[in-house]
């Protein structure tokens, strides 16, 4: 019965503090929900949508102008004294009611193609508003990555600088102890003291630094500081490789969706040229209308109706608009769609030649920093060794103050350094991946 107690008691225990574990881990913010919410909340996107909704109502109009109009009218006035019967055409003394009520229908029938070319106007600026709105979630979703490694470089910075401090302040405690016995020299004694409080002030500054980085990531998830919580961590990279300079940014070409965005900028460009070039061309339009007069003093004596049923005038026709001479106007525009369109063609020329410096220090920077971390992680060994050295002679009475914290001192670098250089290594990888089409967030 004991043992039946006791292994329902283990068994509570196990699954509270699976529980518990669950809870805490589940408190945790991924990087992933991090750009979630990011891309869900930020007001710039959403204002961009509202383009996206704009350049879909322009082309679905550009569409529509291939349909004929029709429009209707109505008009009655009063009229006293001499006037003319819209029934008769003849003159009467009367004071009458006249009106008049007609539908008219207009259809382009051939305009320089500017319909069609302003159809394909829209449809390409249509698709580069989505690319540009991918391209716009695309650098936010990097703004974000690089505040959420500023958030864990800060915390684990932190956290160094607490255990920098403890050992500090247990060689502090262990040095107060000595200097009242009189066995260590005053000056070591004060020159460790110094030190912890150097520390503490390196300590302060760390927390403005953690504080500093979480507002930042706060601010692209448009949520308080107070609302953000514990961060997951992110696996420091063992490992990692990259295409070559030429390689990766070909790839960030045909990729990114900015220079997918550019080609559909310069296609609405050529478009708009060919547009503007149509107002050269005469038009050509299809008209036809139906009308019926009334008038309160109607000969034959029919009310409203009937004389709508009565007297019908049915009409159709084309006109031909041939232009002769605008002021200039249509060869100003041309030119203007033209300056329209080769600054469409270098806007793209200057992106990609800012891809291909991007590219290459991506390359270049992923080399160098693994290369940093292999040798900061020897290095990190070698002080750590030279500290613990250290230590023992100086807890021993063999040495000195100032062999002790130089010996600490360059390790407490040493482990900051590595752990700066980690991070910007990994923070390097994500930019890589986006460059290749590869990062998943």
């Amino acid at each position: 019965m004991k043992n039946n107690l006791r292994y329902i008691v283990f068994l509570w225990i196990c699954v509270f503090s699976s529980d518990a574990a669950l809870g805490q881990s589940e408190s945790k913010m991924s990087l992933a929900t991090c750009v979630s919410i990011a891309i869900k909340n930020n007001p710039g996107l959403r204002r961009s949508e509202l383009e996206l909704a704009r350049n879909e109502v322009n082309y679905r109009q550009a569409r529509y102008n291939r349909l004929p109009t029709l429009n209707g009218n109505i008009s009655h006035n009063y009229s006293e004294g001499r006037s003319i019967n819209s029934t008769t055409n003849q003159f009467v003394d009367n004071n009458l009611f006249i009106g008049a009520q007609s539908l008219s229908l207009s259809m382009p029938v051939f305009n320089g193609f500017r319909v069609l070319h302003d159809i394909r106007s829209k449809a390409s600026a249509r698709q580069a508003g989505k690319f540009e709105f991918e391209s716009a979630i695309n650098e936010l979703r990097l703004d974000v990555i690089e505040a959420y490694i500023f958030v864990l470089t800060s915390r684990d910075m932190l956290e160094q600088a607490q255990n920098q401090l403890a050992v500090t302040e247990e060689s502090l405690h262990r040095a107060s102890v000595m200097q009242r016995e009189g066995a260590i020299n005053p000056g070591d004694f004060y020159d460790i003291e110094g030190q912890a409080s150097t520390e503490r002030n390196i300590l302060e500054t760390t927390k403005q630094d953690l504080y500093t980085s979480e507002a930042r990531l706060a601010g692209l998830m448009y949520i308080s500081p107070d609302e953000l919580p514990e961060l997951e961590p992110l696996p420091l990279p063992s490992e990692a490789t990259s295409l070559s300079n030429a390689a990766l940014y070909e790839q960030a070409l045909l990729v990114l969706p900015d220079f997918k965005g550019f080609k559909n900028r310069i296609d609405e460009a050529e478009h708009n040229v060919k547009v503007a070039k149509s107002a050269f061309y005469p038009s050509l339009s299809l008209n036809a209308n139906i009308q019926a007069p009334y008038s309160s003093v109607d000969a034959m004596g029919y009310n409203y109706w009937q004389q709508i049923r009565n007297y019908p005038s049915k009409g159709i026709g084309l006109t031909l608009q041939i232009p002769i001479f605008n002021q200039m106007v249509v060869r100003s525009q041309v030119k203007l769609a033209r300056i329209d369109l080769e600054q469409a063609r270098w806007n793209k020329k200057v992106q990609e030649n800012l891809v291909r410096e991007e590219t290459a220090k991506t390359v270049f920077n992923l080399s160098t920093l693994k290369q940093n971390v292999g040798n900061l992680k020897k290095q990190e060994r070698s002080y750590e060794e030279a500290f613990r050295i250290a230590q023992v002679h100086f807890d021993a009475g063999n040495s000195n103050s100032v062999l002790f914290l130089t010996a600490k001192t360059k390790l407490d670098n040493a482990r900051n350094q590595l752990l700066i250089k980690q991070y910007e290594w990994l923070f390097q990888k994500y930019i890589n991946d986006y460059y290749s089409g590869l990062l998943e967030l």
